[in-house]
């Protein structure tokens, strides 16, 4: 795995975990705009939409759900 994947493995994971860009920025000690830049990347290149947005609230897809299943022992 690149440092890029992983990189963009632990920022979903972190944002899936608190359902909240702004928190897992902070706890990933970046700023929203780059998690939500690093998520979207990850969406990408999988083809597939992890998280679904609105203003208010984060929340997993069903694939977002099964990345996150998997990716959490790790």
């Amino acid at each position: 795995m690149h440092a890029t994947e992983f990189a963009e493995l632990r920022a979903f994971v972190a944002v899936a975990e608190r359902q909240n860009f702004a928190r897992a920025a902070a706890h990933l000690g970046m700023v929203p705009s780059s998690i939500s830049q690093t998520v979207k990347s990850l969406e990408e290149r999988l083809g597939v939409r992890l998280l679904n947005r609105t203003t208010r609230k984060v929340s997993l897809t069903d694939a977002g759900e099964r990345l996150l299943t998997r990716a959490r022992p790790a």
